[in-house]
């Protein structure tokens, strides 16, 4: 019968630890993670080349819910004005607003016509919170010659959700109306905080 060799090593591993009886417990160390950065103040900084904004969005939205994959495709406007006015309009391909997304000097407004709700809420308060939602990971694409960001995607890591969002018509520096980041709450709409959006809360 002949021995298989990696057997008789392993057996003698086995009897060197057997033999050193229990090793001392070791402190394993996480590695230190990386300071938070802000989402929002990330996305701001691809356009900062750029006094104000204005562009049509074609916004695609992957996600993966109980197994299954989804997929969304909507229109939308954006507006941005330097150094941190931002805001996303969407509508469905028929023309109904379906959001309404607004930051402004550190406050978001985000308002959803279909549910008749919006929140708000300043974006510092929350940072842990959103710290702990998980990876944002923001990526951006410019034309040749271009320091505009043309392509912007957002991948959110935990959540199996990636968004893509492609500037068509884009007009840089444009005289933009002064009520252009004015946030005005609709009649019969509930405005709630936005901790109970970001930490996913149910009304009781």
């Amino acid at each position: 019968m002949v021995r298989k060799p990696y057997l008789y090593i392993l057996c003698l591993l086995l009897l060197s630890l057997l033999l050193w009886g229990c090793p001392k417990k070791v402190e394993i160390i996480p590695p230190e993670k990386p300071p938070f950065e802000n989402p929002i103040v990330k996305l701001l900084a691809t356009f900062s080349p750029a006094e104000s904004l204005q562009a049509r969005a074609s916004i695609r939205i992957e996600t993966v819910r109980d197994g299954e994959e989804m997929n969304f495709l909507l229109n939308g406007f954006l507006l941005y004005q330097k150094p941190d006015k931002f805001r996303l309009l969407g509508y469905h391909p028929l023309g109904m607003g379906l959001f309404d997304a607004l930051y402004r000097n550190g406050e978001f407004f985000l308002l959803i016509p279909p549910q008749k709700k919006a929140y708000t809420g300043e974006l510092f308060q929350f940072e842990d919170v959103m710290a702990k939602a998980g990876e944002i990971r923001i990526s951006s694409e410019r034309g040749e010659g271009s320091e505009i960001p043309n392509r912007i995607q957002i991948e959110l890591v935990e959540k199996e959700t990636r968004i893509d969002l492609r500037l068509k018509g884009i007009s840089v520096n444009p005289s933009l109306p002064e009520d252009s980041f004015q946030w005005n709450v609709p009649d019969g709409v509930e405005v709630r905080s936005i901790d109970r959006l970001l930490k996913g809360k149910k009304r009781r």
